[in-house]
C-alpha cells in the first residue's frame, strides 16, 4: 500500500509496526513532548483523552455518545480501509477493525514511539496494521483509503491545514473522511485559555477553519456539528 516516493528512507518492522521515522527527533512544542512521554501514553486513553473530550464536549454530547456515533458511522461493516490518523494507542484503530470484511484493514497511523508501541501492545488485531510516519506527509498513494479519520488530536499538529489537505487527498473517491477536534467558542477564546493553547502548543480551530480548508482541498457534502467547545467534520470525496 504504500507509495514508495513517499518514503523518507529506510523502513523499519523488526517490532510489530512499520516505522518510517527513525530516531525520534526533539519535539517542536510542549503538547508534542508530552505524546512522546512513555509514561504519558500509559494513561492516555485511560484518562486525558475522556478529560479532553468531556472538557472541549462541554454543553454537547457526553463522551460515551461520541463514541457509539463514531464507532456506528465510522466502523460499519464491510471490505474497506481505513486509515485512523494520529491514533495514540490505537483504541479507535482496533475497534473501527471489529466489523471488517473480506480484504478490509484499518491502518493506524502516528508519529510517537511510545503511542504506537503502547498500540501494537494493547490493540493489535487481524485486520489492524500500525505505521510509524508524518501525518504531515501520509506516506500512501492518492486515494489509497475509503474512511479517513483523525479523532481529538488534529489540535496537535505543527500545521493542521497540510494534515487535512493529506487526509482528502489519500481517500479514494466516495470515500469520507472524519475530524474531531478543537473550536474556538466565546468560552475557549477567554484570555487565560488562549493563553495557555498558545504556549502548549494547542491549536484552537475558528469556526470554519477546517470545514473550509477540506472544501478548497476538493471535498463536498460537509458537515460540521458542534459539541460544546469542540467539532465533528465529516465530508465526502467526489468520484
Amino acid at each position: 500500500m504504500l507509495d514508495p516516493g513517499r518514503v523518507p528512507g529506510s523502513i523499519d518492522d523488526s517490532r510489530g509496526y512499520l516505522d518510517l521515522l527513525g530516531p525520534p527527533e526533539p519535539a517542536a512544542s510542549t503538547s508534542l513532548s508530552i505524546m512522546q512521554n512513555p509514561v504519558f501514553a500509559t494513561i492516555y486513553e485511560r484518562a486525558w483523552r475522556p478529560v479532553f473530550t468531556r472538557l472541549f464536549s462541554l454543553g454537547g454530547t457526553s463522551t460515551k455518545e461520541f463514541d457509539r456515533q463514531l464507532v456506528a458511522r465510522l466502523g460499519r461493516a464491510g471490505d474497506r480501509t481505513i486509515l485512523d490518523v494520529a491514533c495514540g494507542p490505537g483504541n479507535y484503530t482496533r475497534t473501527l477493525s471489529d466489523q471488517l470484511t473480506g480484504e478490509g484493514v484499518c491502518v493506524g497511523l502516528d508519529f510517537s514511539v511510545p503511542m504506537i508501541e503502547r498500540a501494537v501492545r494493547t490493540n493489535s488485531g487481524p485486520r489492524v496494521a500500525y505505521i510509524r510516519a508524518d501525518a504531515h506527509e501520509i506516506p500512501f498513494p492518492d486515494g489509497t483509503f475509503d474512511t479517513v479519520c483523525c479523532l481529538a488530536a488534529l489540535y496537535l499538529v505543527p500545521d493542521p491545514g497540510v494534515v487535512l489537505d493529506e487526509l482528502a487527498r489519500v481517500t479514494a473517491p466516495q470515500g469520507e473522511v472524519a475530524v474531531f477536534t478543537s473550536l474556538r467558542t466565546p468560552l475557549t477564546s477567554l484570555p487565560g485559555v488562549s493563553l495557555v493553547a498558545g504556549r502548549s502548543g494547542y491549536h484552537l480551530f475558528e469556526p470554519n477553519e477546517v470545514t473550509d480548508r477540506l472544501r478548497a482541498a476538493g471535498l463536498v457534502d460537509i458537515e460540521q456539528t458542534v459539541t460544546g467547545q469542540a467539532q465533528y467534520v465529516t465530508a465526502r470525496k467526489p468520484g
